[in-house]
């Protein structure tokens, strides 16, 4: 019986908490790849979760390596490999780096893994999914970026610490590039159907849309030296498990638009329906001229950064 491969490509944070996630879910195999010099790094972290099998009765196989030969028919493809944000850093600040990396990458899965379905968390995300999709030449329904999937998240957890109520009743969505002009959007979000402008003060919501928008640097600030990792794995983990159980959920995700919301040839955060397929579509929601406007400024700055990568 085929087991799933599952390829961690980085094994920094966010690589060691999707390697513990994927495991506990059992979800399948998985082989965590990173630099040589990184490579007992890996393997060490490998061997301890390994170990941890029998805690909790699982079963499933974990390797860390250096060789791309490990991925080889890997079903799903995980892209973390790049260098995280440092305090009073962009996401954009690190495009000159992590694009020659995502190229790199995109270059070993093409070959060990043709027929993946692939996430990239690579910031700035949506120029590095570009760049993935572009050098791989996989269909764009296999290559996603995550970006309104944790921005999404973010959003929920933020209701529901104002309202005092549970996150499970939330249902909300960011559109757009995974930026400071990502776009909550306010007029859909509700808690238990319940629209969160009942809720909430005007000047609550604001509050909970600037925060929204700037978490992912309150963390970076908060935590010195690196950036979220427990939220953006959980958020990946959503999006695969989509994937694999073929559930056609509705996820924020960065996609190759091509005609959607106005937008033709670029990768930017769009209501995706993830399955077997990969992303079978996206679904094109009805937007009020405001925004409108605030996902076409949001647009111009993931069009800069993307085409900035030269491809």
């Amino acid at each position: 019986m085929h087991r799933t491969k599952i390829a961690l490509i980085g094994g920094g944070q966010i690589g060691s908490v999707l390697a513990l996630m994927a495991t506990q879910k059992e979800l399948g195999n998985i082989v965590i790849v990173d630099r040589p010099e990184s490579e007992n790094n890996v393997k060490g972290k490998a061997l301890d979760i390994m170990t941890l099998r029998p805690h909790d009765g699982i079963d499933v196989e974990l390797i860390g390596t250096s060789n791309y030969d490990d991925i080889d028919d890997a079903d799903v493809v995980i892209v973390t490999a790049g260098i995280p944000r440092k305090p009073n850093m962009s996401r954009d600040d690190l495009l000159g780096i992590n694009i020659e990396i995502i190229k790199g990458v995109a270059e070993e899965v093409k070959v060990h893994a043709p027929n993946a379905f692939v996430v990239v968390a690579t910031n700035p995300v949506d120029a590095m999914s570009y760049t993935f999709q572009k050098v791989s030449g996989f269909p764009k329904s296999r290559v996603v970026g995550l970006s309104g999937a944790l921005d999404t998240g973010r959003f929920q957890a933020f209701i529901a610490m104002e309202t005092g109520l549970s996150a499970n009743d939330v249902s909300c969505m960011v559109m757009g590039g995974h930026g400071p002009t990502m776009i909550p959007l306010v007029r859909t979000a509700t808690v238990a159907g319940i629209p969160i402008s009942e809720l909430l003060t005007q000047e609550r919501i604001d509050s909970i849309m600037k925060r929204t928008r700037e978490a992912g640097t309150e963390i970076v600030h908060l935590l010195g030296n690196g950036s979220a990792y427990f939220s953006s794995a959980a958020s990946i983990m959503e999006m695969v498990e989509a994937y694999l159980g073929d559930k056609k959920r509705v996820i924020s995700s960065s996609m190759l638009c091509e005609g959607e919301y106005g937008v033709n040839g670029y990768y930017i955060g769009v209501p995706c329906v993830i399955g077997t397929n990969g992303v079978e579509r996206i679904i094109e929601a009805d937007l009020t001229d405001d925004e409108k406007a605030m996902f076409q400024t949001n647009f111009e700055a993931v069009k800069a950064t993307t085409d900035n990568t030269g491809l």
